[in-house]
């Protein structure tokens, strides 16, 4: 079989899997967030956090509950770190630099998992499975109560509530992702991941001498890892490394994990909204743009350039040989346009159009189909774009599900589309332009910079992968990301809620014969067009000196 057939098979496997989980889970998702209902083990939650379930809340209320917590997480996890050398099951790992600290509990908390560290070699039992672990499930949660949210705020009128945070934190997390990642792990641990605490082994090599490894939960955080959309491995490796993705099945396994809860939640949409096929138009333009994309890696990796890429069928260089071009081609691409960041290959040593596909995946604000509830929030933001551009030629007041897209609401939508952008360029202008965060580039020109703009669009929207050859374990790259990650998270959150709030209190507006049709084709078009033409013009500068310089050069 050759290897482009392969990678094909393997693409229809994973859509036919998507899509016998679409209807089930999704229409599960709905029934979670719009139960009255309480489960057992939650009333105990709330009864120990002191919060009352049923309480709505405005959306102020609501961002405050969002970034109270999440402060909270972060202080916890800092700290975490920061006394690892005085914990048990540390494995006589040293407490992690403060810098270092920063940068990995932001990263975490903003479900972007960004590691300037070797995880084998730095974070003990407690730290990866009390703290990392943790927030890989609760950043998930936070994500989807914020789509849940302004979700709402599409369905209700009249009123500005929106629900209650607490609640739908600890359902996300209850009923949702830990389900699901306990049949995700047996699932990973039958496959040969490996699932323990054991402590540091030497292991023999076949060429004499001997090599140093520790185990650890890994299964399970691998489960949670790509279920929410997080990304940190347990080993520097990450999905790469065979303790944590054995075999070509488990590649495939863990790339359908990333991808089923985003894809599924277009379906929840349609649910909570009461029109499914305003959820299918969603998925359709999600899906438009995933199958684009891997077709446009498979197409570049797969280019024969001399007798080297023919032997080998494709692009190897950096890439598991257990998984081939194709499966690292869809790994890729899927990693990217979610906000997961596992990396199954190098991304650096893909072919230069190759990378600059894996950078422009991410600048779309991975919303194709995106994060846990971030990709559906994000996707909801553009499809409203695409309403007031489509309002302007025609020359009507927009609407948006019986809502009317006025100014107040464009300009929510607008600081939403921006903010992402800024830090990006601003971050990797600075870094290009003082004298010290050069010296880590492993490479120079075109490579060099495709290196620190993949490391700020990565940090900036909480996507977590590496280009590789960067090293970001410094003072600058561990703060100036750790901030972005901070803002690209939680900003856009402050005007999707406020968004979500603004729609909760309107009136519905009946359709007429002037409503555009958004269930339709035509509004897919529209709204895959203007997500790519206003990508293109924020990043193409920044892209042309990189990934396109190096690719057409090649």
């Amino acid at each position: 079989m050759s290897p482009v057939l392969a990678g094909v098979l393997q693409l229809l496997a994973l859509i036919a899997a998507l899509a016998l989980a679409y209807v089930p889970l999704g229409d599960y998702m709905a029934k979670v967030y719009s139960s009255d209902k309480h489960w057992r083990v939650e009333k105990w939650i709330y009864k120990g956090i002191g919060a009352n379930p049923n309480t709505e809340m405005r959306w102020p209320a609501y961002l405050r509950g969002v970034l109270a917590f999440s402060a909270v997480g972060v202080l916890f996890l800092y700290l975490l770190q920061r006394l690892q050398g005085h914990l048990p099951g540390s494995l006589g790992f040293a407490a992690i630099d403060p810098d270092q600290a920063f940068n990995t509990a932001a990263s975490f908390v903003s479900n972007t998992n960004w590691q300037s560290y070797y995880g084998e070699q730095a974070m003990g039992h407690v730290v990866q499975t009390g703290g990392l672990a943790v927030q890989n499930f609760v950043s998930a949660a936070v994500g989807i109560a914020v789509a849940v949210a302004l979700v709402r705020g599409f369905s209700r009128s009249r009123t500005g509530e929106l629900g209650n945070f607490w609640a739908d934190l600890v359902r996300g997390t209850i009923r949702i992702l830990l389900p699901l990642s306990v049949v995700a792990a047996i699932v990973l641990v039958a496959c040969g991941a490996i699932q323990n605490f054991s402590g540091i082994h030497s292991v023999g090599q076949l060429m004499g001498g001997s090599q140093q490894w520790n185990g650890g939960a890994v299964a399970s955080q691998e489960a949670i890892k790509e279920i929410g959309t997080n990304g940190g491995g347990y080993f520097n490796a990450n999905s790469a490394h065979p303790f944590e993705n054995p075999t070509p099945f488990s590649n495939l396994f863990e790339i359908f994990l990333l991808l089923v809860i985003p894809f599924a939640l277009t379906r929840t949409f349609g649910r909570m909204v009461g029109s499914l096929k305003q959820g299918y138009a969603i998925l359709a333009t999600m899906a438009t743009i995933w199958l684009g994309f891997i077709a446009l890696m498979m197409w570049t990796e797969f280019a024969h350039h001399g007798p080297a890429f023919q032997i080998a069928g494709g692009a190897m260089e950096g890439k598991e040989n257990r998984f081939g071009v194709g499966a690292s081609s869809i790994f890729a691409v899927s990693t990217t346009l979610t906000s997961t960041g596992a990396v199954n290959s190098f991304h650096s040593s893909f072919t230069g159009l190759g990378g600059g596909i894996t950078i422009l995946g991410m600048q779309l604000g991975e919303i194709a189909p995106g994060g846990t509830g971030s990709g559906l929030y994000g996707m909801l933001i553009m499809a409203i774009i695409a309403v007031f551009i489509a309002g302007l030629m025609v020359g009507r007041t927009p609407e948006y599900l019986g809502k009317k897209i006025g100014t107040r609401e464009i300009k929510f939508a607008a600081c939403y589309i921006l903010i992402t952008p800024a830090l990006v360029l601003v971050f990797t202008a600075a870094a290009m332009a003082l004298p010290t965060p050069g010296h880590s580039m492993t490479n120079s020109g075109a490579h060099g910079f495709s290196e620190i703009l993949y490391a700020y669009s990565s940090g900036a929207n909480n996507n977590g992968s590496a280009f590789a050859g960067l090293n970001a374990d410094t003072q600058w790259f561990n703060s100036t990301i750790g901030i972005a990650m901070l803002l690209g998270r939680f900003l856009p959150m402050v005007f999707v809620l406020a968004l979500a709030g603004s729609l909760a209190e309107q009136k519905p507006v009946p359709a007429t014969a002037g409503t555009l049709r958004t269930e339709k084709p035509l509004f897919t078009g529209l709204l895959v067009g203007a997500i790519l033409i206003i990508t293109g013009l924020t990043y193409f500068p920044a892209l042309a000196l990189g990934p396109l310089a190096e690719g057409l050069a090649s």
